[in-house]
């Protein structure tokens, strides 16, 4: 109970179904699900939580150690699936999520068996024929204008990311989510997702694997959804009618037909 209080776990859908697990992004909470949950109810068993640090989760429980690395949201993962006896759940992860969903399917390959990456990315950095979509400067940059003035870098940031102009109040909604966030435990999550690595762990992926991608995304660009299907075997990936980097929100219908789609042919 304690792991499911710390993390702010909500249980909904179907008791009897198959386990969904939804894992949300940098700066955002459970919430940003909510057009995605009821495509999911009547079939699955839905699971939703909030990272430590985020939304309503233990604020106390945060510590800047674990939290400084991908695997140490993945433990939060892990942790969530035993306490409520996950088996060969579902885990939907987006965007930093994709890659805390690969580290919790190795770290307990009998709680997670299959995996949908919306928007993911596996490293951010631009790297010898890898395009990740910023330079290690434009990163550093980032991360200095986060680190000090966070509030001010959420509210130009959010709308970029979120990549819907023509409906602002999609961005206004992100900016609000990030300015919601501890501004201490929002940095540690910024390093963690900006200046990983996980290119080395895709190979490890033994579990079918939905990836899903925007059209147009300047967080994560084609070119990176084409390069974690290359690296995940087997695995399928779709390129959404969706501008940005929240497809959930911005395009729900077109991620929850994928979504279905692909779990409905697991069963």
């Amino acid at each position: 109970m304690d792991i499911l209080r710390r993390n702010n776990v909500t249980v909904t859908g179907n008791p009897e179904g198959p386990a969904v697990v939804l894992a949300h992004g940098f700066g955002c909470d459970q919430n940003m699900w909510r057009l995605t949950v009821p495509a999911l109810t009547d079939v699955y068993r839905v699971v939703l939580f909030d990272y430590v640090g985020c939304g309503r989760s233990d604020l106390s429980a945060f510590q800047e150690d674990r939290y400084a690395s991908v695997s140490g949201y993945a433990q939060d993962v892990v942790e969530v699936a035993e306490a409520l006896d996950l088996r060969d759940a579902a885990f939907v992860g987006h965007s930093v999520s994709a890659m805390v969903g690969v580290l919790a399917a190795r770290q307990a390959p009998e709680r997670i068996g299959s995996l949908v990456m919306v928007a993911p990315s596996p490293c951010y950095i631009d790297d010898d024929g890898y395009r990740g979509g910023f330079s290690a400067a434009d990163i550093d940059e980032l991360l200095d204008s986060l680190e000090s003035n966070y509030l001010g870098w959420s509210a130009a940031m959010a709308p970029t990311i979120m990549g819907t102009p023509d409906r602002p109040e999609l961005g206004e909604e992100l900016t609000n989510s990030f300015c919601a966030t501890d501004p201490d435990m929002a940095r540690v999550f910024a390093r963690t997702t900006f200046l990983s690595d996980c290119r080395d762990d895709l190979k490890t992926v033994a579990v079918p694997t939905l990836v899903l991608e925007s059209a147009q995304d300047v967080i994560a660009p084609r070119e990176v959804g084409a390069y974690v299907h290359a690296r995940i075997p087997g695995s399928t990936l779709v390129t959404l009618d969706a501008t940005g980097h929240c497809p959930h929100l911005s395009a729900p219908e077109a991620v929850n037909q994928a979504v279905t789609a692909f779990l409905a042919g697991l069963r």
